[in-house]
């Protein structure tokens, strides 16, 4: 088997920027519209928003690697991280891709070096005992191989260069990064989706690549807009896990990596929309709750608060009244009459009768 770093074009990669062009288009005026909505937010709705989505992110980065966090625990660390005060103690490995996703969120703009790479391997190994190298690139191990299935009959879907190269790979990686971070140099979507694939063919780290990948990806992003980019991009990866490994699996072997960009293009344009909704849950949220004020009582607040933390999906299957009763912590009766409250304020729309009833927040304010 022959792997793309084997090339002797090696690491020149080869696409068709016209395919990428209306999606590169369709990025760059996602991007606006995101950060015009993000302007018209208050500071502690940002810091609630950005908490919300880099928790989610956190989560979806690591199940992505089979690695599933206590989410309590991340959205603790994040509030740690965002310097608000946080609630309960926090586990090792959800503090450290807090931390990990936090710094690409606010250090977005200096330029790539070793040490930052060594810094998030440090942040996302935390509390690993059992990695020879964490902060710094791996040293042995060769054949470094991605592989599945048993024993007996392994199927390696990757195998990256020898440990002994890592020090003038990852120099020229981090060299081709900043060398195409100024405006212009490459478009936002293409280098965002180079700088994944070329990090994880290098796979510098003994553990932890596919999520330091993933960050580079927000931070190519980022310094294309001007912004943090917003983007629940590890949440859409996540939603097409199989996907997104077949993909990296099959432009593993090739310097030709149009497929690659343009899935990496369409999943990006999907975490934008689902960005552009969660903001628009979050302003809908502020407006409601100012209108409700004095109109509803503690338990009503609570439930109301409650369904917007599911975001904008919502509950699912829809809010039912034995929701309400152990959210609030109150009886039938009073679940029955605090309901009928609030869908006369207009907060929630009713659908279907007695078991089947559900409740659902409208949209429409």
């Amino acid at each position: 088997m022959r792997w793309n770093w084997q090339s002797e074009n090696w690491p020149e990669w080869h696409y068709d920027p016209a395919a990428l062009e209306a999606l590169e288009r369709a990025f760059l005026l996602g991007a606006g519209k995101l950060v015009g909505a993000w302007s018209h937010l208050s500071q502690q709705s940002q810091d609630e928003l950005s908490i919300e989505l880099l928790t989610d992110e956190a989560m979806k980065t690591s199940a992505i690697e089979g690695e599933y966090l206590d989410r309590a625990s991340v959205q603790s660390s994040m509030r740690r991280a965002f310097g608000l005060t946080a609630d309960r103690r926090h586990g090792m490995a959800e503090s450290g891709v807090a931390d990990l996703m936090a710094d690409g969120f606010s250090n977005w703009q200096p330029p790539l070096n070793a040490e930052v790479l060594f810094n998030w391997h440090r942040m996302v190994c935390r509390g690993r005992e059992d990695l020879q190298d964490i902060g710094g690139w791996r040293r042995s191990g060769d054949p470094m191989q991605v592989v599945s299935g048993p024993y007996q009959k392994l199927k390696v879907h990757f195998e990256a260069p020898p440990a002994a190269d890592m020090p003038r790979e990852t120099s020229a990686f981090v060299a081709w990064f900043n060398d195409t971070e100024p405006q212009g140099a490459l478009p936002a979507l293409t280098r965002a989706g180079l700088a994944h694939l070329y990090f994880v063919s290098v796979h510098p780290f003994e553990d932890g690549n596919g999520r330091i990948a993933r960050a580079l990806s927000e931070k190519a992003l980022a310094q294309s807009i001007g912004h943090p980019s917003l983007v629940a991009l590890s949440r859409r990866i996540e939603h097409s896990r199989k996907a997104y490994y077949d993909q990296l699996e099959a432009n593993n072997k090739q310097m030709e990596v149009t497929s690659w960009l343009i899935w990496f293009a369409e999943t990006v344009l999907k975490a934008q929309d689902h960005s552009r909704a969660l903001i628009t849950h979050l302003i809908s949220k502020a407006q409601v709750m100012d209108r409700l004020r004095g109109q509803i009582n503690e338990r009503q607040t609570k439930v109301v608060l409650r369904v917007y933390e599911a975001g904008p999906e919502g509950f699912s299957g829809g809010l039912s009244a034995a929701n309400y009763i152990t959210i609030a912590g109150t009886s039938p009766a009073t679940a029955r009459r605090d309901l009928g409250e609030l869908v006369e304020l207009g907060v929630f729309a009713r659908t279907g009768e007695r078991k089947a009833t559900r409740y659902w927040l409208k949209t429409d304010h």
